[in-house]
Formats: structure tokens, sequence, C-alpha cells
């Protein structure tokens, strides 16, 4: 069933003036709340992706909007070139959830991760004693952690690097989940290494959980070289996973925490960089900014959402709902599933070729009135709003196993 006349509409008008940088799904969204959207001819979809968890806490979270709607009333932006009465409230209460000293708040993932890249550098050349120049950071193959051109500089993604190079320099990237690996990257330049830069759970490639013990592992590693241990948890934090880090599913605290999507609840995007004293306060006054990063309506809005992690529901509920949703995905193994992959209500799908593309089933999957979305040809990500009802959940489940019986 393909979109209607006033979805075609929309659609061609984005397709004439919109540039091609994403290849979404023929749907039109007009409205939504919770963990269903609704089109602008009226047809209701159950929502799989969360925004790539940005909306943990689902559309239009009651608390979130009335937080938003209050803030608009009083103050939206004053720039850093001003203190205003949110911003000490909100890097004290993230700090604490982090189990840190200090925030530097950003608005975009990728702004925060260029943060953590140049504060990790920074805090090298003035804490560690790199020489000038010469700061190297480890990331990992097949990551994701945004597209500027320093992001993609340390990412093996060919479609992500084609025709943009010259690259960022200082990376080597490694093999993700070997350890052995790990270890000799950090032994071959260890006076001049930084930083280790890691997804808990890599989103982007397919959500893909590294072996037991690896992150344990990385965290003993860089403890001995004297090296920062940087956490992407920008899609896997703040509940995802059922815990409030993914980090936590091996016990383990990195030196510094990157944070966004589900921060700003779906409404404004906020993102963080979360730290030691030490860490973080190697900025100086005009080193580095954002007129609108920490503004008064970002600050309350990711009030909000520190509050309503701190109260465990949504950990809880992505624990007890994911072991449901790991559960009947892992009964379609065999049944045009190849893999299944992930932790908490965040799965990703290897769909058997037999079956079609992993593009092919998120729009048979459309056709019924469930969203999802693709990557890397064969798989599928399934992320939903944390807030999906068990019903809803196993509507969307019945809805893959009719797809993959076609």
């Amino acid at each position: 069933m393909g979109p209607g006349r006033s979805a075609e509409r929309a659609i061609a008008a984005a397709e004439a003036h919109g540039a091609h940088n994403y290849h979404p799904l023929p749907v039109v969204v007009a409205s939504a709340e919770g963990a269903w959207m609704t089109d602008v001819e009226g047809r209701r979809y159950l929502d799989l992706l969360a925004g790539y968890s940005a909306l943990n806490f689902g559309h239009r979270n009651r608390r979130l909007i009335e937080a938003a709607k209050a803030q608009l009333d009083r103050v939206t932006l004053t720039s850093r070139a001003f203190h205003h009465d949110r911003f000490g409230a909100f890097c004290s209460e993230l700090a604490e959830l982090c189990g840190m000293e200090m925030v530097l708040p950003m608005n975009t993932g990728a702004e925060a991760m260029e943060t953590a890249i140049k504060t990790a550098r920074k805090w090298g050349y003035r804490i560690k004693g790199v020489p000038d120049g010469r700061a190297r950071i480890i990331a990992a193959g097949n990551n994701f952690h945004g597209r500027t051109i320093t992001l993609i500089s340390c990412a093996t993604d060919p479609e992500a690097r084609a025709d943009h190079g010259p690259f960022t320099p200082g990376f080597s990237i490694v093999p993700y989940g070997e350890l052995a690996a790990m270890e000799a990257a950090l032994d071959a330049a260890p006076e001049e290494t930084v930083a280790v830069l890691l997804e808990p759970i890599q989103g982007e490639a397919g959500v893909v959980v590294p072996p037991p013990g690896y992150l344990a592992g990385v965290r003993e590693l860089t403890r001995e070289r004297n090296v920062l241990f940087i956490a992407d948890e920008i899609q896997s934090g703040l509940g995802r996973t059922g815990t409030t880090f993914a980090c936590e599913h091996e016990g383990v605290v990195p030196d510094v925490y990157v944070l966004g999507k589900a921060l700003g609840g779906g409404v404004v995007p906020v993102s963080a960089v979360v730290s030691s004293r030490e860490v973080v306060g190697v900025h100086r006054p005009g080193e580095h900014g954002s007129t609108f990063g920490g503004s008064p309506l970002a600050c309350a809005i990711a009030l909000e959402v520190i509050a309503m992690v701190r109260t465990g529901e949504f950990q809880r509920r992505s624990a007890t709902l994911g072991e449901l949703l790991h559960r009947e995905l892992g009964l379609l193994l065999g049944r045009g599933v190849e893999q299944v992959r992930g932790r908490g209500l965040w799965a990703g799908v290897d769909i058997h070729p037999s079956r079609g593309t992993g593009r092919q089933i998120a729009e048979r999957l459309m056709d019924r009135r469930v969203l999802v979305k693709d990557t890397h040809g064969a798989t599928i990500r399934i992320a939903p709003p944390l807030v999906i009802g068990e019903e809803d959940l196993e509507w969307a489940l019945d809805q893959l196993r009719a797809v993959l019986a076609e």
C-alpha cells in the first residue's frame, strides 16, 4: 500500500527541495503520542525506532512538554555570555546522575563528540604531557559517532567517508570487541595516546554488543596506561539497554560520558560531555563554546529527563520488555532471521536474503503500520520508545512474523 495523495505531495516537495542525505520510508508523519505516530492521511503507525533513542520517553511526553511550555513563557536563550537560573541545576544534576563532577553542554550528539575529542586532546597536552600536535585517539571499526569531518575521520563506513577527504589525522582504528588488538594499539604509542573512544554497544553497525569482559578489559588497559576511556552513550544511554548507561552491564565507569538524543527528550537537541574536574576542567574561557548549548530551554527539558531517569521506571521497562523482545526474536532464528543482537529494548535483526533486504522488510512492515529502519543492507533495527505497551510490542512482533512468512 503506497502513500496517499497528501503524502505524495509532501514527499514530492521534500524530494524537490531537500538535500538527499537520508533515504526515508514513504510515510509522512503529522502527529504523534507515546509510541504511536499518525500520518497526513490519518493512518496510525507503531514507532519502533524512537528517533534513534532520542524519543526514549515517547512522543510528546506529558512531563517534558509541560516543562518546555513553562520555560517558553520565561526565557529560551541567553547565550553563554550570561548566566541563567537553570544552568547550574542542570550541570549539578547531570553530573550527579553520571557520578561525575563537571558538565560541558552542547546541542547535537556530533557536537558533543567533537567536544569530547577536543577535551581529550587538551587534557593530553596540559595534563598528561603529550608533545604538541602528537595526541592520538584509538577508535573502533564500524563505529558511528556522527558525520562531521573529524568524526568520519575515525570511522570505517565507506558511505560516510566517500568524497569527504582529506581527513583529520590523529586516529588509530582497531576492530571492535577485540581486546588484544586494543592492547596492541595502546602499546604502540602509549605516551602519545590520550583516549580510547568506544560505543558500549554499536548502534548504527546493527546493535552490536561486544564480547563479555571487553569493556571491563578496555577500562583496565586505559587505567594502567593513563589514557582516557570515552564512552559514547548517545544512543545507548539513559535507559535504552535496561540500565541508565550501557557501560553498567560490565560494571564499568568510563572517564568521560558523551550523552545526547534522549537527554533532550525528543523535544530539543541537548547533548553533553560529562567527566571529572581534571578532564573537563582543562577548558578555559574562550577556548570552546556554543550559543545554544546549555540554553534555558534545553536545561529545563533535560532537568525533567534526569528526574524521570532517576525513578528507574524506564530502565525497568526496558529490561522487562527487552526480555520479551529478545525471546520472541530468538524464536525467529532460522525462520527468516539469521542473527539477533542487542540489550534491553534495542535489537539488531539480520534478515536472511531469501526474505528480502532490510529496506524491503522495513517497507513491508510499514504497510502493516509498523515503522523500523534498515542499516547495512540486511539488518533492521528495533528500538521502540521505552513507554511502549506490552500488547503493542507483541502486536509489532506478530507483524514481523507475518512479513517473514510472506
